[in-house]
């Protein structure tokens, strides 16, 4: 199994950039496609950002495309997420996640790290 910690949340104003990194242990993590996921209040979990185990193919849900960028290191098993231009809509707890196939779906994933709080204010 993988365990997978976030970190880089906090709080942002409007405009601003965060970046977030997710740093693996476990399993082979070059091996692994890896996930962003949010989760907003009331709302359910959504796709952000997946990324395939080379690093050759992302996917980016549209209301983040141009904004955001995902990125891996698998030499340090941390892979990131660059969050610029940030909106009051991009509020919420951010999660990695690992499975061993690149997917919009949060189904195709089998790891997930305990989430990082963003929030962007106005």
């Amino acid at each position: 199994q993988v365990q997978l910690v976030e970190s880089g949340g906090g709080l942002a104003q409007a405009g601003g950039s965060l970046r977030l990194s997710c740093a693996a242990s476990g399993r082979i993590f070059n091996r692994d496609a890896m996930g962003w996921f949010r989760q907003a209040p009331g709302k359910e979990r959504e796709f952000v950002a997946a990324i395939s185990w080379s690093g050759g193919r992302t996917y980016y849900a549209d209301s983040v495309k141009g904004r955001f960028t995902i990125s891996r290191d698998n030499a340090k098993n941390t892979v990131y997420l660059q969050m610029n231009s940030l909106k009051p809509e991009d509020t919420a707890v951010y999660y990695c996640a690992a499975g061993r196939l690149l997917s919009t779906q949060r189904e195709a994933y089998d790891a997930w790290g305990q989430g990082t709080q963003v929030t962007v204010s106005s």
